[in-house]
């Protein structure tokens, strides 16, 4: 294991609490992504997107690696309940799709010293093979407008159905209707009683 790759794995621990198998592979995609973009991870701008597509470990060690953050508007969540990432220069429109290679979890198991746990063997091998034994990469073009889903910073329009404020150009227009997303297309929640809550931060009370 590389100093490098311990000091990232130092700071996915301290960020996650705990060193798990998949914040391994998170930290080991975003470095050889780096490697095949010919950029500098962590970055300090935000040049690059990372499209992961499952939440929890290994998105936490994308994020460590590579600089791609759900707060600086680089790191977005696909939830295809994959271990993988793709990441998109957004100067260039060059994109990778990095993934740990098919039958890893079987290899590593079939592998380990006998009496070995699972759990550590995961741990132990994902830190120590070689980038072509454990990961495997292919170059993607993405399907959705980049330009888009960056937008603007400044843009604000408030919902015409809902009254609420919509930022980033992610309003829709219905007929002649300016919507929010969870008025045009159903939301991931139902309110359950009309509230409020005061300036004060009081407790919600039930309008009458």
């Amino acid at each position: 294991m590389t100093e490098r790759l311990q000091q990232l794995l130092a700071q996915s621990v301290a960020l996650h609490r705990h060193l798990c198998p998949r914040q391994v592979l998170g930290v080991r995609s975003s470095l050889l992504a780096e490697k095949i973009l010919g950029l500098e991870f962590p970055q300090i701008d935000k040049r690059v997107l990372a499209f992961v597509e499952t939440d929890g470990c290994f998105a936490d060690g994308v994020a460590v690696a590579s600089g791609c953050w759900l707060g600086h508007r680089t790191l977005r969540l696909m939830d295809y309940g994959k271990v993988a990432v793709t990441f998109v220069d957004s100067r260039t429109g060059r994109g990778v799709r990095v993934a740990p290679q098919t039958g890893l979890r079987a290899r590593v198991q079939a592998d380990r010293p006998a009496g070995q746990k699972r759990y550590p063997a995961y741990l132990a091998a994902y830190q120590t093979l070689p980038d072509e034994h454990l990961l495997m990469a292919f170059p993607v073009r993405l399907t959705v407008d980049l330009q888009a889903l960056i937008s603007a910073p400044g843009r604000r329009v408030a919902c015409q159905r809902c009254t609420e404020e919509i930022i980033n150009d992610r309003q829709v227009t219905c007929g002649d209707e300016t919507l929010c997303l969870a008025c045009a297309q159903g939301a991931y929640y139902s309110k359950l009683v009309p509230e409020c809550v005061g300036e004060d931060g009081s407790e919600a009370v039930e309008l009458s």
